[in-house]
């Protein structure tokens, strides 16, 4: 029997290359195995919990997400692609799974209060974005997943969906709840850095290479990349720690042998930013280039990209309902079955 996979991302922008290294390239992977029963989730009511005042920006970015996922490519016939708020069951799951957490550990969840700090909530934290990692518990074992791909910054989320887990078949006695495992990305890519030398690429500080971008764009964002500062004159020596443009080429130069004859030679003197920088942009485009051109294809026909969410969704909705059946039954609220 195949393992099932449960991976999404919130649709609050296009996706980045950080999303592509850090889940999108796995995920991709895992599917074209036939190993995995996948379902890949758009995350839209999760987003919905910090841009309650901007659905629109939720509606646009749901169709760019589904885009960005088809070009890299995720495959509608290998892979269950659905939209969170079409599946009511996750909701229903979630108000079981609120009684089994207190409020406290939804306190020191690592992954929330970062976020808290990042979005500058304060004392003004929206209910729904405080309680999502319980929602996100839901969607995880609404699937039974056995297998979440996230990024490293995922983890403490998929930790507390264990407690839930263990937490549910415990006081009901019933083995119905999957504990599931995190993929994350091979170590030193789980996260790039921004343009800007920033610890985190990310759409909110404006430092990203998004798989749409054209080439021209591409161009431009890259050789605007911090390097070392004090390496001013092509002659100087340069510092190949914490300098972004070497970062992407250990990531994304197939020729690993290349990039550390290039380090070599910046460390020493006598390779200039700019030659370095041209050199990363080739390597970008070779491998999105091939992105970017099966995403305008995709975007020719929109109609066709939404049929697949709605059969995805058709699909997921009867999985997910199935899940909530059976744990009404442990509960005992199944009144009038």
């Amino acid at each position: 029997m195949k393992k099932k996979i449960l991976t999404g991302d919130r649709p609050t922008g296009k996706l980045h290359i950080g999303h592509y290294i850090g889940s999108l390239k796995n995920r991709v992977a895992l599917q074209n195995t036939g190993n995995y029963d996948t379902f890949i989730m758009i995350a839209d009511q999760q987003a919905l919990t910090d841009n309650a005042r901007d659905p629109e920006k939720i509606r646009r970015s749901l169709v760019e997400v589904a885009l960005d996922y088809l070009a890299v490519g995720i495959d509608p016939a290998k892979s269950t692609i659905f939209v969170q708020s079409q599946i009511p069951a996750l909701t229903e799951l979630t108000s079981y799974y609120l009684n089994l957490v207190t409020v406290s550990r939804l306190e020191r969840n690592p992954t929330v209060k970062t976020e808290i700090q990042q979005k500058h909530f304060e004392h003004s934290i929206p209910a729904g974005f405080f309680i999502y990692p319980v929602s996100q518990a839901a969607d995880i074992t609404a699937f039974k997943a056995q297998l979440v791909p996230v990024g490293d910054d995922q983890e403490p989320m998929i930790e507390q969906t264990r407690e839930i887990v263990r937490s549910f078949n415990s006081i009901y006695g019933k083995k119905i709840l999957v504990e599931p495992q995190g993929v994350f990305p091979p170590k030193g890519q789980g996260r790039l850095p921004g343009l800007d030398g920033n610890a985190k690429m990310s759409k909110s500080l404006g430092n990203a290479i998004y798989l749409s971008d054209n080439a021209d764009t591409l161009k431009k964002k890259v050789m605007s990349m911090y390097t070392d500062p004090n390496h001013i004159h092509v002659e100087d020596p340069g510092k190949v720690e914490g300098n972004t443009v070497f970062t992407y080429l250990d990531i994304f130069d197939p020729d690993q042998q290349k990039v550390a004859n290039l380090k070599e030679q910046y460390r020493a003197g006598g390779l200039g930013d700019v030659k370095i920088k041209r050199y990363l942009n080739d390597v970008l485009e070779a491998q999105l280039r091939p992105i970017r051109v099966r995403r305008e294809r995709f975007a020719e026909d929109i109609p066709t990209v939404y049929a697949i969410l709605k059969e995805g969704s058709k699909r997921a909705n009867e999985v997910a309902r199935q899940t909530l059946r059976e744990v009404r039954a442990a509960i005992g609220v199944n009144y009038f079955s």
